[in-house]
């Protein structure tokens, strides 16, 4: 009889932020101007069906910056990680606590007066 290890991975997606320029809004109207430099733009670029696009998100900041701009400008990429299971987690923890546990044995038999 073959006994097997079942690996558990959770996967956790996020959201990365690359900011890549910020902006000001007109005077009395609902239009951001945003200054980008085509540099930074290249890995915001994804391919859907043959034809490119760029997708970022424009946000307004919580107050002007010392140059008067009012909004940030940025493009998001999803970053994935591996984040330990429950039994994973649990066995780290036994871990550490047996290492505390060895080093206040130790430091007991320091505290000896002679």
């Amino acid at each position: 009889m073959q006994n097997f290890l079942t690996l558990k991975n959770n996967i956790m997606t996020t959201f990365e932020k690359h900011y890549i320029g910020k902006g000001t809004q007109v005077e009395n109207l609902d239009i951001i101007k945003i200054v980008l430099p085509v540099e930074g733009l290249e890995k915001a670029v994804f391919e859907k069906n043959g034809v490119k696009y760029i997708s970022f998100e424009v946000a307004k900041l919580r107050g002007e910056d010392k140059f008067g701009r009012t909004h940030t400008c940025y493009y998001q990429t999803k970053v994935s990680s591996v984040i330990p299971t429950q039994d994973e987690a649990a066995e780290k923890q036994k871990k550490s606590s047996k290492k505390k546990s060895k080093k206040e044995t130790a430091g007991a038999e320091d505290d000896l007066p002679f």
